[in-house]
């Protein structure tokens, strides 16, 4: 027979239970789905910009895209992070909500206080959200940019590494979302599914830190003490930011991450993160980051 836990103890399980919140992953499905349709062209632009080749600028990118493939180019792999990328950013928003919203009240442990921010617990949310991220998003992430990839001009003279097929983009490698999971899975078991998972990691948990942690604290410093919640201006303007912050510092490693996905299409160029750096580095040193830190637009 167990013993009964204490009256108290019951009762800060009842709050805590009682402070998770549906909302939380609903409003993230909404807020996931909106940004895919609206970010997607300019993903596919980053995208090929991290990880294709022949292209100056950004400018230069759309056009040559466009030129290339048409309007429709811009939407290539669309299909699979609409209909995957919602449930992962309600996942994301609601773990890193209600993991802050727990952390705050099993420290308070007074149902009448409302949670207060805390760093600490702000960080190790946001820590949650990363980790948690890479576990639904690597595979997401990765059939999206194969997606993106496949019609890009190969040369092979440039890599000096043995093609995986024999004729090379004369046909795109995947012909859908479902025939690039089987092709990966079939020539890379499940592991390859997470393939650039590690860079991800890397990419997400200080992103995810750099951007929860900025925007409770801005929307609350924007927020007058009157309001019982911050305004949709505060929030734009809170997210706005957070954001640029985030992503301007996630992008080195989001580059990695988006070569390393890449990668594999036709040939196996990096043998991993540190490999990629330093391929990276040797062919395009820091200066090659510019452009796309000004292409990159963080969706996902």
């Amino acid at each position: 027979m167990g013993t009964n836990p204490a009256p108290g103890a019951r009762g800060a399980a009842a709050r805590a239970m009682g402070n998770f919140q549906l909302e939380d992953f609903v409003a993230g499905w909404i807020g996931g789905a909106a940004s895919v349709i609206v970010g997607h062209p300019l993903d596919t632009v980053k995208a090929r910009l991290q990880a294709g080749n022949g292209y100056g600028s950004t400018l230069s990118c759309i056009r040559t895209v466009y030129r290339r493939e048409s309007v429709f180019g811009f939407f290539k792999g669309m299909s699979f992070p609409l209909a995957s990328i919602a449930v992962y950013n309600s996942v994301v928003f609601g773990v890193f909500s209600n993991t802050q919203r727990f952390l705050s009240h099993h420290r308070c442990q007074e149902p009448e206080a409302g949670p207060h921010h805390v760093l600490s617990d702000l960080l190790l949310a946001s820590m949650v959200a990363g980790v948690v991220s890479v576990g639904l998003g690597a595979p997401v992430d990765l059939i999206k940019i194969r997606l993106q990839m496949q019609t890009q001009p190969f040369q092979e003279a440039s890599l000096g590494v043995k093609p995986r097929v024999a004729a090379l983009g004369e046909q795109p490698a995947y012909q859908g979302p479902v025939h690039c999971i089987a092709t990966i899975v079939r020539t890379e078991g499940l592991a390859g599914l997470y393939r650039g998972a590690s860079a991800m990691l890397l990419r997400d948990v200080p992103g995810y830190c750099l951007y929860f942690i900025p925007y409770v604290f801005l929307s609350d410093w924007i927020t007058p003490d009157a309001h019982a919640g911050p305004s949709p201006c505060a929030v734009w303007l809170a997210g706005g930011m957070a954001g640029a912050i985030s992503w301007g510092t996630a992008t080195p490693m989001d580059v990695v991450k988006s070569r390393m996905q890449a990668d594999g299409v036709y040939v196996n160029k990096y043998k991993g993160v540190l490999d990629c750096i330093s391929q990276s580095y040797q062919k395009e040193g820091l200066k090659g980051q510019d452009h796309l830190t000004r292409a990159s637009f963080r969706y996902s």
